[in-house]
């Protein structure tokens, strides 16, 4: 694991950090502010009478802000302290759709555009006072609507320049569903992370019996559009990869979308091997669920179902159904977006925590230091794999 005592951080902070969890990210922000508080602490010696670094240890980096509503159902960002030349992370889930308000007394639930709007909240209450805006936006808003298939809005693009006309410098998001959005800002700070090693480290640490090699192990890329994704987890791990295209029916449209007839295979036989399916969301999981089911017919040994963000828009049911017909053996998610408390009790839930690598991420821009080595986890994932082989060789009588 990539320690906070392994990087260098030579230069002095933008600026006094802050950090605001737009509401319904609270949980996640608490996390990372605990690692914040606890890795300043053990360093502070080196700075304690050094002027730029007042404020460099505190209690708590969270800045107290609200985001109250009228009776109407608008609203307002508040400020309850001073932010003036600080370096704000301002994070915001916007699929915590178990955020709710009054609207003339019935109960809403938040979708992504009222949490989108919060966050523009909270920086217009800024005021361009801070010395630097920062957003860490896991999932990335609108980001399944990135390109255009004929009359259709570029929402994504917009939601992006738009934060930047607000004097955000820096968008940090994980694994974005296309990440060529980026050209919609092209002279802005835009990154993506990928949570690679912490599926591999999840999944390791749950399973103790993998052989990670291409005779009994097989990387899976459940459509064309996350290739890449698959080719480097397969490239990190040795192993071989395979892919399903969707084919569709161009001549109708359910739902906004052509339906899918099928799912065709490309790749190597997975009989007898392990299988690790990776993707960027598990939305209905329909999709998952049906590439499992062809791959189990075709003699797959167990199935590994990976995913950034686990939105499971239409209920667990049919993944319960798929682990007690014994399709899937687990799911990896993160914790990125809000998961629901019955999601964490459920047997096969591998939970992957974000939390320590989003405040070395921070702690890092906040040094204005350089984050390309936390980008590329292929030295971590190698120094997981080797620990894994030797505790399995040292197990072995």
């Amino acid at each position: 694991m990539l320690h906070r005592t392994e990087r260098t951080l030579e230069n002095i902070p933008v600026g006094s950090l802050g950090l605001i969890p737009v509401v319904g990210c609270e949980e996640l922000g608490g996390k990372v502010n605990d690692y914040l508080i606890k890795w300043r602490k053990e360093s502070a010696h080196e700075h304690k009478d050094d002027i730029a670094f007042s404020g460099y240890v505190r209690d708590t980096y969270i800045i107290n802000t609200k985001v109250p509503r009228f009776g109407s159902g608008e609203a307002k960002g508040i400020i309850n302290e001073s932010v003036r030349g600080k370096d704000l992370y301002l994070m915001v889930d916007v699929c915590n759709y178990n955020v709710t308000y009054s609207l003339t007394g019935n109960t809403n639930h938040m979708s992504p555009d009222d949490h989108f709007q919060n966050l523009k909240r909270v920086i217009a209450a800024i005021g361009g006072k801070c010395r630097r805006i920062n957003v860490i936006m896991p999932f990335l808003y609108e980001s399944r609507q990135h390109k255009r298939n004929g009359r259709e809005s570029l929402d994504c693009a917009l939601a992006l320049q738009e934060l930047v006309r607000m004097g955000v410098d820096n968008i940090l998001t994980f694994d974005a569903h296309d990440p060529r959005v980026q050209n919609a800002i092209p002279l802005s700070g835009f990154e993506t992370a990928p949570s690679t090693y912490q599926f591999i480290k999840g999944l390791l640490r749950h399973v103790k019996d993998l052989q990670i090699d291409s005779s009994h192990m097989m990387v899976i890329s459940p459509d064309e559009g996350g290739t890449n994704r698959a080719v480097y987890l397969a490239n990190v791990l040795g192993i071989d990869m395979g892919m399903f295209y969707k084919r569709r029916d161009y001549t109708k449209i359910v739902n906004g979308r052509n339906p899918i007839v099928a799912h065709e295979f490309l790749g190597s036989s997975v009989e007898g091997k392990d299988v690790i399916i990776i993707d960027d969301m598990i939305s209905s999981g329909d999709s998952i669920i049906e590439v499992a089911t062809e791959l189990k017919r075709r003699k797959a040994n167990r199935i590994f179902a990976a995913a950034t963000f686990g939105l499971f828009t239409n209920g667990m049911d049919k993944f319960d159904k798929a682990y007690e017909d014994g399709i899937i053996t687990g799911i990896l998610a993160t914790n990125l977006i809000y998961q629901s408390p019955s999601l964490l009790s459920k047997p096969y839930y591998i939970n992957c925590d974000m939390s320590k690598y989003i405040a070395l991420l921070i702690d890092t821009l906040n040094h204005d230091g350089s984050i390309s080595t936390l980008l590329n986890p292929s030295e971590r994932i190698q120094n997981v794999l080797q620990k894994y082989r030797e505790e399995a060789k040292s197990n072995t009588p």
